[in-house]
């Protein structure tokens, strides 16, 4: 029995590719082999992206009216099998988080996806990482040679403190509280405990003549997970922009559904 995905025809993860209606997995130009439970389980968990799946649920769906227990092993070796070919190990996940005793969810930016009823009787999840509620922006660092720069990546916290706060539905904490944590060295957890946040963004600055690079991550700090990273290039011109495109790169990456007024500030 397959499951009924409600995917579009193609959903994209990292270097991969998944042609939902024809059951083909590319990694680039190379068709990547998947059986038949593996990629039942993969188009699974692509449809409740970052929502946790059970294994109870998993094997409704692949053993329809029969006994969960009997398929334990026969699930896991179709995880195994699942995870070989996304070359993604348990230790290490890029893609397939598992969490003890209960079940799998899928980590990573999926692009293709939009919001859907669930077939689990659950319905689509504002945000992909359960709990993400409120984030602080920790003080760029300069990573310029000249130490009078430092001005320039205050101004980046400044402007995406700004830009954040007016995502109505995060509570985001303020520049006079952050600013204490300018280089310190404490622990991000420790950090984010005495915060009292879900998420921290940090990021740095390197100026160059005319030419600028902008770095910054979204951080889960317990257990510390990178859930976003990149990097912006631009001409100094070009700055105001860059910070727009960070804001909502973050945006999306917590799910916040933007009212209209939201994105045209």
């Amino acid at each position: 029995m397959k499951v009924r995905t409600h995917l579009p025809r193609s959903v994209r993860f990292g270097n991969f590719e998944l042609d939902t209606h024809a059951g083909e997995l590319w990694a680039g130009n190379e068709k990547v082999h998947l059986q038949e439970q593996p990629l039942q389980i993969l188009m699974l968990l692509l449809k409740h992206a970052h929502d946790v799946v059970t294994r109870d649920e998993i094997e409704r769906i692949l053993w329809p009216g029969q006994s969960f227990g009997n398929h334990e092993d026969s699930l896991n070796h179709a995880i195994r099998r699942l995870r070989e070919a996304l070359d993604d190990p348990a230790a290490h996940p890029r893609f397939i988080e598992t969490l003890p005793r209960r079940g799998y969810r899928f980590m990573a930016r999926v692009e293709g996806l939009t919001p859907h009823p669930s077939t689990l009787g659950r319905s689509w999840s504002p945000a992909p990482f359960p709990g993400i509620e409120s984030i602080a922006v920790l003080p760029f660092e300069n990573l310029s040679p000249d130490p009078e720069q430092q001005y320039f990546a205050d101004g980046m916290t400044d402007a995406l403190i700004t830009d954040l706060s007016k995502i109505i539905a995060l509570r985001l904490i303020s520049r006079t509280t952050v600013m204490r944590y300018k280089g310190t060295k404490k622990p991000l957890p420790r950090i984010a405990k005495e915060l009292n946040v879900d998420a921290v963004v940090q990021g740095t600055v390197l100026r160059s003549g005319d030419r600028v690079r902008i770095s910054a991550q979204l951080i889960r700090p317990a257990p510390e997970r990178h859930l976003w990273v990149e990097s912006y290039e631009r001409d100094l011109g070009d700055v105001l922009s860059v910070q727009g495109e960070i804001t909502q790169a973050i945006a999306r990456e917590i799910r916040r559904t933007l009212t209209s007024t939201e994105q045209a500030a």
